[in-house]
């Protein structure tokens, strides 16, 4: 083992030590603020391509249980801006801004107990055929979706332990 190895491997070991330390906990470890958040909540069924995108990437990320004490309810909503234009006036990017409205609910009690508006963009080249434009456009779209669903998730996470029973 090269001295600048040892370096880094002791900097990580103190690293590590101080965590524990001071009372880090893993979010998803038993105890941790998270614990119990996958499987909790049932994702309110898809009825487009954007929110097929949505609801598979939070099924991915929080499981799939249809019968959970939580149920979120969802409402997307996109536009699309041209913001790559030449001299001659032809569009060369898009760009897809989107946004979700969410509400989780208590199954048991009708009971809002999260809710809140995100909002995310992405874009795509509109250079080449019609075919490859409508692919990178459907790619952009997808994208947008799992960065949105990844950050409900995020939230879910950091406020699970105050609406999770």
């Amino acid at each position: 083992m090269s001295w600048s190895d040892r370096r880094f491997f002791l900097t990580a070991l103190v690293a590590t030590a101080a965590l524990g330390a001071c009372g880090f906990t893993p979010v998803y470890a038993p105890g941790g603020s998270a614990d119990g958040l996958r499987g909790a909540v049932t994702v309110a069924a898809p009825s487009d391509a954007n929110s097929y995108e949505l609801v598979k990437r939070l099924e991915e990320r929080l499981g799939r249980n249809l019968s959970a004490p939580y149920d979120l309810s969802y409402t997307i909503t996109t536009r699309s801006e041209d913001v790559g234009v030449t001299p001659r006036q032809e569009i060369t990017r898009t760009q897809i801004l989107g946004a979700v409205e969410f509400s989780v609910t208590s199954s048991a009690t009708g009971e809002v107990v999260e809710s809140g508006s995100l909002s995310n963009f992405t874009s795509y080249s509109t250079e080449g055929s019609t075919v490859s434009t409508a692919s990178v456009e459907r790619d952009a779209k997808r994208r947008l979706m799992v960065s949105l669903a990844d950050m409900m998730v995020t939230r879910f996470t950091a406020t699970f332990s105050g609406w999770g029973k």
